[in-house]
């Protein structure tokens, strides 16, 4: 077992390559061997997709993960919009399941002007129902709840894990260029990515942190937190990925990680990769 990278969704490389039919050999290209299916606006996902990307996963060895969509609200003071984003989860999952996708993403939610305790009180009780409803269709697929980059959303690496604390099955999706954004740069050493570490694991268990959904992108922020994602080119606001490539490697852990960076998400997955295999040596 080892660490897994891929894109989420299709560098601007991809090109007029058709999908599902070329991301086998793109992926391949590049040494990657992961791929998130971007529903951010909606599942949208084409009948082609759904008969042929399970195979060709299957017999590339490439695990697929899915993002459910952004307006998905867990925390909303609207009882309404939480019970339709539940039936938004419910959507992504099914299609998780159809595509026998590992793991889908799902944001956290927004504080609005509640406080933040009231605002996770409500996004656990979204997702209490949420995993009662996977649990009566039997879903496969992993709830993972995500760290979130704006600094009034809900969405702090602890806020996340407990989320994840309600159910021994779901897994943390650690945006680290979030967590960076929202803390103004606050990752600056491999020792603050390691201090984030132990909190997963303290939480959580080895085997959780292990097995966690990672994203990892550069981000532009402002006092309000994330503005946009950039690419590795980037040289201001980080954070560096090499350090945590040094952690995943010395903790031996099997995680996920997709590379969310803005139109380079293959070539910047594979760069992961390939300082992740330079520390495994």
């Amino acid at each position: 077992m080892a660490v897994r990278f891929g894109p989420g969704g299709n560098s601007d490389s991809f090109g007029k390559r058709k999908f599902p039919k070329d991301i086998a050999e793109y992926l391949k290209s590049f040494s990657l061997d992961c791929y998130e299916i971007e529903c951010g606006r909606g599942v949208r996902i084409s009948e082609a997709t759904y008969e042929n990307l399970p195979s060709i996963a299957m017999e590339n060895d490439i695990v697929i993960t899915l993002h459910a969509p952004y307006f998905i609200s867990l925390s909303s003071e609207s009882a309404e919009t939480r019970e339709k984003s539940v039936g938004y989860i419910m959507e992504a999952m099914r299609a998780a399941d159809r595509l026998n996708a590992k793991k889908v993403v799902v944001h956290s939610g927004s504080c609005a002007k509640m406080t933040r305790a009231e605002a996770l009180y409500l996004a656990k009780d979204t997702v209490t129902k949420a995993l009662a409803e996977m649990k009566n269709e039997n879903i496969r697929a992993i709830f993972c709840p995500e760290t979130m980059g704006k600094i009034n959303q809900l969405g702090t690496l602890s806020e996340v894990l407990e989320l994840c604390a309600l159910d021994d099955n779901m897994l943390p999706c650690v945006d680290f260029g979030h967590l960076n954004a929202r803390t103004l740069g606050g990752i600056k050493t491999i020792d603050d990515y390691a201090k984030m570490l132990d909190e997963i694991e303290d939480k959580l268990g080895f085997d959780r942190l292990s097995n966690m959904h990672v994203h990892f992108s550069k981000i532009e922020y402002t006092a309000g937190g994330e503005k946009r994602h950039l690419t590795f080119d980037d040289n201001v606001f980080g954070p560096d990925y090499e350090p945590l490539m040094e952690l995943f490697a010395k903790r031996n852990l099997n995680c996920t990680v997709i590379s969310e960076s803005a139109g380079t998400q293959a070539e910047d997955a594979s760069a992961m990769k390939k300082a992740y295999d330079g520390f495994m040596v």
